[in-house]
């Protein structure tokens, strides 16, 4: 039987949920996002307006689902607790943009803990700091404005994030293009479409450098 939900100081937590291998999560680092999205029927696809603070971002890792009051991240300092190396936070602040949810204190907290990096749908700050550090943190924006430390929140439960719901131990890939959401369960299922993916894009490749040989020779 599934262990009940706890609460802390405000904050539901639920950790009976298991994350996916290790080695499995390496398999999905050598895929593109937009490639990903493609082998999944390009579902499962964040809405495009949660993006890379920096560019060159990049992540891949383990759903740990947060769920915030908009401009409060109580429950966002209470998940650092519960980071498990190769977790990425998976934030809904509800798209809120008069409050940042995390900094650059943050930001290394969670490298500190292990975690591969964060989706937020709300805003954050200090991204040139973020940035220098190279951690991955994906936002709907910037502002300097800081939080609220209030809660209520739950750490470990569903999120809708994006228009995607996430599951606790859900993949994420994250890089330029944006996010998207892989179920376990689809997880094989993924690497073989997506490998078949790139198997013909590299033929296409192939057919355009043919024909640019073939022009410039003519």
């Amino acid at each position: 039987m599934k262990e009940p939900a706890m609460t802390q100081d405000n904050v539901r937590v639920d950790t009976a949920w298991e994350r996916v291998d290790g080695h499995v999560l390496d398999q999905f680092r050598t895929h593109s996002v937009a490639n990903l999205g493609d082998a999944l029927d390009r579902l499962n696809i964040v809405d495009g307006g949660i993006a890379p603070i920096w560019n060159g971002a990049k992540a891949v890792g383990t759903a740990l689902p947060v769920l915030t009051v908009a401009g409060d991240n109580k429950a966002v300092i209470a998940a650092l607790e519960h980071i498990r190396p190769g977790d990425i936070l998976v934030i809904n602040a509800f798209g809120y943009d008069g409050r940042a949810i995390i900094g650059d204190n943050l930001a290394q907290r969670f490298a500190a803990y292990g975690a591969a990096g964060a989706i937020i749908d709300g805003y954050v700050r200090d991204a040139a700091i973020i940035e220098e550090l190279g951690i991955p943190i994906f936002a709907r924006g910037l502002t300097p404005a800081g939080p609220f430390k209030n809660g209520p929140g739950t750490i470990g439960e569903s999120v809708a994030i994006g228009g995607v719901v996430v599951n606790p131990g859900d993949i994420i890939a994250a890089d330029g293009d944006g996010v998207i959401v892989i179920p376990p369960h689809r997880a094989d299922e993924a690497l073989k479409s997506v490998s078949e993916i790139v198997a013909r894009e590299a033929a296409l490749d192939a057919e355009v450098e043919a024909l640019r040989s073939k022009t410039a020779a003519s």
